[in-house]
């Protein structure tokens, strides 16, 4: 009975299939539609991005006319969408500046245009270097055209193209080559990315949602002095903006506090950051006549374990990261424990989690 079954089984992966002739080639066609596919959505997901953009421009500048709002409100709305959306960047005042910019420029509506079709940041050269609405069209139709990077779309208004003899800027049908410099950028573009939500899962965003909105409150309820400055707080070093996902002023002890919460367990990379945001703070923020150090805290939670770490700087020696019991005592005594810390890390998690989780 075994050697019959041995004998009469037949492995599905070894059985011989004949293909047709020409397989191959349709198979390599069919690849290529599906990658068609893939970039036709994203070229149209950046162009819906952009339509957003313009009409958060155009709102803005319709009640700026009719309310005469001044320069502090346009702040406010900038500091109230990153509130609200904290996983996608572009909320900053100065890309709100750039959006009025597009509803003042493109007064029809935006997605019809040719720089429909390009990267944010093409789109940003061109107001910032074009002078008129003709400047703009002809860039723009020619960067879609030929598919331009950045680097050669600024080349070509430099050396002031349209200038050229016989140069038009509706001269030709344009759509955006598919396998192009430009078309490359928009796959890569981080603001299209996190306009998608497609840089995370929306199970990991609720509950990085869920952790932050109860550390805010176990913090600022605490009593030890704690007020909140923000979420996502934006701070640019050089030419990039950088997000801390928590920003506190502990006005007892005359600091910045930098929380930087993580949903996966503590990795070396994590703790590299918080230095560098603690620095920046310190840098950037920080009143040396009136504040001391900036403090950093991490908080990273797994299902196994939480891990809470502090960062402080003093004058004499760089930034070091500690336990809750090596900071200083006029520290510690208002400073929220690790225990603490970790245990209300752990009520987020393991109530999301739910009752069958360890």
């Amino acid at each position: 009975m075994d050697k019959e079954l041995t004998v009469g089984a037949v492995v599905p992966a070894q059985q011989r299939t004949e293909l047709p002739a020409g397989f191959y080639e349709m198979l390599d066609d069919l690849k290529s539609i599906v990658r068609s596919a893939h970039v036709r959505a994203q070229l149209k997901v950046n162009t819906e991005m952009l339509q957003m953009y313009w009409e958060i421009g155009r709102t803005i500048l319709k009640r700026q006319g009719e309310e005469k709002w001044g320069t502090k409100v346009v702040g406010r709305i900038a500091t109230e969408l990153r509130t609200e959306f904290p996983n996608q960047r572009g909320f900053g005042a100065r890309n709100l500046q750039y959006m009025q910019q597009m509803a003042r420029t493109w007064t029809e509506q935006f997605a019809q245009q040719a720089a429909a079709q390009l990267p944010w940041g093409h789109l940003q050269l061109l107001m910032d270097k074009c002078k008129t609405r003709f400047e703009l069209d002809f860039y723009a139709q020619h960067a879609v055209h030929h598919g331009w990077s950045r680097d050669r779309l600024t080349t070509h208004i430099r050396g002031g193209l349209h200038l050229a003899q016989g140069a038009a800027a509706n001269n030709f049908d344009v759509t955006i080559p598919e396998q192009s410099e430009a078309a490359t950028q928009i796959f890569k573009d981080p603001y299209r990315l996190e306009f998608t939500q497609l840089s995370d899962t929306a199970a990991e965003r609720e509950l990085e949602d869920s952790l932050t909105a109860r550390i805010v409150q176990f913090l600022t309820e605490l009593g030890f002095g704690f007020a909140f400055v923000g979420r996502q707080y934006p701070i640019t070093v050089g030419d990039t903006e950088f997000r801390i996902d928590l920003l506190f002023y502990h006005f007892r002890l005359h600091r910045f506090v930098v929380v930087e919460l993580k949903t996966t367990k503590a990795q070396p990379s994590h703790l590299g950051q918080l230095s560098f945001y603690v620095t920046a703070v310190d840098r950037l923020l920080r009143d040396p006549e009136r504040d001391d150090r900036t403090l950093g805290i991490l908080i990273a939670e797994s299902q196994d374990e939480t891990t809470v770490e502090f960062a402080l700087q003093s004058q004499n020696q760089p930034l070091a990261v500690s336990t809750y019991a090596a900071l200083p005592s006029g520290v510690r005594e208002l400073m929220p424990t690790s225990d603490d810390l970790s245990r209300v890390a752990r009520e987020v998690l393991h109530r999301a989690a739910g009752p069958g989780s360890g």
